[in-house]
């Protein structure tokens, strides 16, 4: 008896193989950005098409431990990934895929799903990504109480960051140094074409109003809101690791914007309100809600379907929390309500052009993460204004629980497995 005969005798070659393909899929989901309870579902659904008995797996931020059970056999493989990123396309073809892998479905069926998905380009180049950025921040640099030039220096500045930012991961750099980068050229860009401005008499700008703005392409929004939403499932392993890693990508962008800032002399403080009609005011707002919210969804690499879906639902949702908030309603009242409507317009919404709603909902959301106040915690903490600091750093964890609570609350609404443990 060969040696090979043997093997095949006393190893489960089928199951390995099957095993590998899940593994291989989960993932290829798991590089795409979405929340470690989309990553098992995923894999579930696959493990069931192939005939699976149970399939149970341990998902982290950059880790995944999954175990494939066949009658009294089972394998348990590990896999790691090193890049964190976010796909949207690439979740809307796993989500396709997946749903239409057929009962008895054959483990090559998987493997060339995974292989054609994995080969999918970019739908968008270096250039018009950080067009998308750009956009989204200048939007950005208008709801912060911003003016015309302040947000056209927001926009060059924004875009040129975000365009170094995407070229240096893409050679494989740290992401922490990257963020750090990408952060010192934006704001430093950002102020010194409002310096010349100021020195040439061109125009006279209030250029701190937005000076935060132009980093907030860095806001690491769908860590943020998965996981809060695998804390919300009690997945606390998961949830605390993207929580953690979002925290670091903040801290890094913080401590480069309060060194540029602290070389500058400039403090990056709240601006007054634009003295505006009730009227404008609010078309504006709807505006730039809806381009900020576009800007990021294509930033994430979104289909422009699901991106002008997820524009329309955001810049309803923000234009609310910010005129309840306008009224009085505290802060994170108005981002609960907010969220909340935008968890169970998602859940309309994207069974109607067959996307996932994470891809609908966490660039909706985006845009109302407290970043600026995130930032200008950390620019009072290193300036050793500990109470200003607390203050800015409660105000935006306040909201960042209380987006994942409405996103949380409007999914047990809309989906039974949310409400009720299986």
């Amino acid at each position: 008896m060969s040696g090979t005969t043997q093997e095949n005798e006393l190893e489960p070659v089928g199951l390995i193989r099957q095993s590998g393909a899940i593994l291989a899929l989960g993932r290829l989901s798991l590089s795409g950005g979405t929340g470690s309870y989309r990553v098992k579902a995923t894999m579930a659904r696959a493990a069931r098409a192939l005939g699976m008995d149970r399939h149970e797996a341990h998902v982290t931020l950059t880790e995944i431990t999954a175990t494939s059970h066949r009658g009294p056999i089972f394998r348990t493989e590990v896999t790691e990934m090193r890049k964190v990123g976010v796909n949207a396309d690439r979740l809307m073809e796993i989500e396709r895929f997946v749903s239409a892998l057929p009962a008895g479905a054959t483990v090559e069926q998987v493997e060339d799903g995974v292989a054609r998905i994995r080969a999918k380009a970019t739908l968008y180049g270096p250039w018009l990504n950080a067009l998308f950025a750009a956009v989204a921040c200048a939007a950005f640099a208008f709801l912060n109480n911003g003016g015309p030039v302040e947000c056209a220096g927001v926009f060059v500045a924004a875009g040129l960051g975000q365009l170094l930012r995407r070229a240096l991961l893409h050679r494989g750099m740290n992401q922490f140094a990257v963020t750090m980068l990408a952060a010192a050229l934006a704001s430093a860009l950002y102020l010194g074409i409002m310096t010349t401005l100021l020195a040439t008499g061109a125009t006279a700008v209030n250029h701190e109003a937005a000076y935060v703005s132009a980093v907030l392409f860095l806001v690491p929004g769908f860590p943020l809101v998965t996981g809060a939403l695998d804390l919300a499932r009690l997945d606390f392993s998961a949830g605390v690791a993207r929580l953690a890693y979002a925290l670091m990508i903040l801290m890094s962008a913080a401590l480069a914007v309060w060194g540029v800032s602290a070389l500058v002399g400039v403090t990056p403080d709240p601006a007054v309100a634009p003295d505006l009609s009730f009227a404008l005011l609010t078309v504006l707002r709807l505006v730039a809600s809806f381009l900020g919210v576009l800007g990021f969804a294509l930033m994430f690499n979104s289909p422009w379907g699901m991106a002008l879906t997820a524009a329309s639902v955001g810049m309803v949702a923000n234009v609310v929390r910010l005129t309840l908030v306008g009224e009085g309603l505290a802060p994170q009242a108005g981002a609960a309500i907010a969220a909340l409507l935008v968890g169970v317009v998602a859940a309309w919404a994207a069974p109607r052009i067959d996307v996932p709603r994470v891809t609908v909902y966490v660039p909706a959301v985006v845009i109302m993460v407290p970043g600026a106040a995130a930032y200008r915690a950390v620019y009072h903490l290193n300036n050793g204004a500990t109470v200003q600091a607390m203050a800015y750093a409660v105000d935006a964890g306040l909201v960042v629980v209380a987006l994942a609570i409405g996103l949380a609350v409007g999914r047990m609404l809309t989906d039974r497995s949310w409400l009720v443990e299986r």
